[in-house]
């Protein structure tokens, strides 16, 4: 009985439509208090130290992929990010601009998730940090205290980001240790530089094997977070098609326009790590 479990979870977790109706809906939970902002400029928010991380960790591979030397990150950078997730969790961030709390909500998500990659480091995938025999990560793990609520990253981003912002852009922000996922960036994100770096992030995503890519019969495969997060990209798979094409470069576009329908969707759960490829 055990291992037929076994095999039905992993058939489960191969099926991508299976997988997005498992993921919550982008709904604010009740009584939610974390989804207004300011209307101008108040606290100054520091992500200095994250900065300084990510800029000693992060580098791209010779695919382009972004990895993070998880194995090298030293005792005293390991304090230094554990007490800026410290200062991030003592802000309000009600009392932020709109854009100064999105790059914080995206740099406390990206930073969490390090921070846990690092507790059970060495792990082949982020997958592999279980709550339990029908966990499939550390997503639903009450992980941090924000204005008095304790969250999760599944809240952080379904609960909060996403119907907060209607910004389908974020997926290309929020990093989940993944090779498959689009990188993690060497620096933290900032309000004053959000809409360039959103701009980047998706024409660098888009325009990887990674996010788009064509199989040996040519028809293409895309990633799964356009099934995953279906309804932020549009109402449809023409309507993600189109979507996508608007970051294409003129030869990806050219081919994605005589594309009727996606093929296959796929993702790389390897862990992000400069120690692996």
């Amino acid at each position: 009985m055990r291992y037929l479990l076994i095999l039905l979870l992993s058939l489960l977790a191969a099926c991508a439509s299976v997988e997005r109706l498992a993921l919550p809906a982008p709904e604010t939970l009740p009584g939610q208090t974390l989804t207004s902002y300011a209307p101008l400029p108040g606290q100054r928010v520091d992500h200095g130290d994250w900065t300084a991380f990510l800029s000693r960790y992060v580098a791209p591979d010779a695919q382009g992929v972004n990895r993070l030397a998880y194995g090298q990150v030293t005792q005293a950078d390991r304090a230094r990010l554990d007490g800026y997730l410290t200062d991030l969790q003592a802000l309000d961030p009600m009392q932020l601009t709109r854009d100064q709390q999105l790059a914080y909500w995206i740099n406390l998500y990206n930073a969490v998730t390090v921070d846990v990659v690092l507790d059970n480091y060495p792990v082949a995938s982020i997958r592999d940090i279980k709550d339990g025999p029908l966990s499939f990560g550390p997503w639903n793990r009450p992980l941090v205290e924000v204005a008095g609520q304790t969250l999760t990253l599944n809240e952080i981003e379904h609960r909060i980001i996403r119907p907060t912002y209607d910004e389908p852009r974020i997926h290309y922000a929020l990093n989940c240790a993944a090779v498959g996922c689009p990188n993690l960036m060497s620096r933290a994100w900032q309000a004053e530089t959000l809409e360039q770096d959103f701009a980047a992030a998706e024409r660098a995503y888009v325009n990887d094997p990674r996010g788009v890519r064509f199989n040996d019969h040519g028809r293409p495969v895309l990633s799964k977070i356009y099934i995953w997060f279906r309804e932020d990209f549009g109402p449809n798979e023409q309507a993600v098609l189109s979507y996508i094409r608007t970051a294409a470069d003129p030869d990806l576009r050219a081919r994605l326009q005589q594309t009727q329908r996606v093929r296959a969707y796929d993702y790389d759960w390897r862990l992000n790590d400069a120690g692996s490829s």
